[in-house]
């Protein structure tokens, strides 16, 4: 071996090995599966942006933006930003490539990495995937129900069954200003009860206080749950909105329980939060979280534009599945393997392995000097259906349970397909 320091993954990264690729694509492939159902389209947006999408969008107070995220200056010294999350870049490309004058609403959804500097652990990396499923165009109470309905359905088809749905509204800005004086005059009277985290926040956004409300110490919870909530200030439209929801939500079977503290972590949220708590017993056992950003694409120069939407984590879907038990089959074997006997025509076997490909016949042979019996045993490992042993002028055909027979060089390939 070298004498050179071995190079390995950076902390927070995680490399999706073949073994562990059934799995992954079980969970893309039904995500994909679900959106085209639901009516949604496919987009890729850039991985870096302008780092002033995420800024205006996300809040400046924001835990993301303040401590999370991955910011560069390019040789223009431009400020960049890796994407933390999959909203903002989707709104951002619906209001530039002009799709608010498409018919409303906009269905889109992406399958696409994200970027996030935090203590990496189970279920939490710095680089990890996600799919964002975003409605543009609508307020309609129903398109919040039926994204929701659309992501329950999908644990259902992957065959999660431990997790619970919590549901709040955070109200507009009609009614949402006049409740951010009451807390705020609230946590001021009672800020020796609040840790300093909880403290920062007050000032910069004090809706956020209650973000990450599990992670925070009991005494602080018990404090928090005192004070005054945003649904007991709604207005009339977000009361009726918030009902609509959840009659929805009734209406196709989808459980949930109402949370007066749940909050999301971002500025642009109103209206519907919502979260998806899985079986992992720790902090990240959220394994989505959405809701309604009315105002977010008013916010980078689009026009009036309500939205709802939910990114969820891959990693943290293949977890609750494992945690399930649930089998994912393995991903499909070697169809053929030619194992070279001696004096087996090399130059043949290309040719036959590539006609047997066009066929769409998985094919494999010898490629490391293997003896017959070595490469007998390595065509099990694959799992060949059908093993051809090739010789100088003949072949034979071995199946499991089968007497070897004997066939042509010219008949290997018709034989195969037939």
């Amino acid at each position: 071996m070298s004498g050179r320091p071995k190079i390995e993954r950076p902390r927070g990264t995680h490399d999706v090995v073949p073994a562990e690729m059934p799995a992954w694509q079980r969970v893309t492939r039904e995500i994909e599966r679900l959106c085209q159902l639901y009516g949604y389209r496919r987009i890729v947006t850039p991985v870096f942006e302008d780092t002033a999408l995420f800024a205006r969008t996300s809040g400046a107070g924001s835990d993301v933006v303040q401590k999370e995220m991955y910011t560069f200056s390019d040789r223009s010294d431009r400020s960049l930003t890796l994407r933390p999350e999959g909203t903002a870049p989707i709104c951002r490309a619906y209001v530039e490539h002009g799709m608010h004058r498409d018919p409303q609403p906009v269905k889109l959804y992406t399958i696409a990495s994200m970027y996030r500097y935090g203590a990496p652990g189970r279920g939490r990396y710095r680089e990890h995937w996600q799919a964002s499923v975003e409605a543009l165009g609508s307020d309609d109470p129903a398109i919040d129900a039926e994204l929701i309905q659309l992501y329950d359905t999908l644990l259902v088809r992957l065959g999660v069954t431990r997790y619970h749905l919590e549901l709040n509204s955070i109200g507009c800005r009609d009614c949402r200003p006049a409740y951010l004086e009451t807390l705020r005059a609230w946590l001021a009277e009672h800020g020796d009860r609040l840790d300093q985290d909880t403290r920062d926040k007050v000032e910069v956004s004090p809706l956020r206080v209650f973000d990450n409300y599990l992670a925070k110490p009991p005494t602080v919870r018990d404090a928090l749950d005192e004070a005054p909530k945003i649904g007991e200030s709604l207005c009339a439209a977000c009361v009726d909105h918030f009902a609509a929801v959840r009659a929805g939500l009734d209406a196709t079977g989808v459980r949930y329980t109402l949370v007066p503290t749940l909050v999301r972590g971002l500025d642009y949220y109103s209206r519907t939060t919502f979260e998806f708590i899985g079986p992992t017993e720790n902090q990240n056992s959220t394994i989505t979280g959405g809701g309604r950003y009315d105002y977010l694409v008013e916010e980078i120069g689009g026009p009036p534009t309500p939205g709802i939407g939910f990114g969820a984590g891959i990693e943290r879907l293949l977890i609750a599945m494992a945690e399930e038990g649930v089998e994912v089959p393995e991903g499909p074997g070697t169809d053929v393997f030619l194992a070279l006997d001696e004096g087996a025509p090399r130059d043949s076997v290309a040719r036959w392995l590539s006609e047997l490909r066009r066929a769409g016949i998985a094919a494999e042979t010898d490629y490391a000097g293997r003896s017959l019996k070595g490469q007998l045993t390595h065509a099990r490992r694959l799992g060949a259906a059908h093993i051809v042993v090739v010789g100088s002028d003949t072949a034979s055909l071995r199946q499991p349970g089968r007497e070897d027979e004997p066939i042509e060089h010219a008949e290997i390939v018709s034989r195969l397909t037939a």
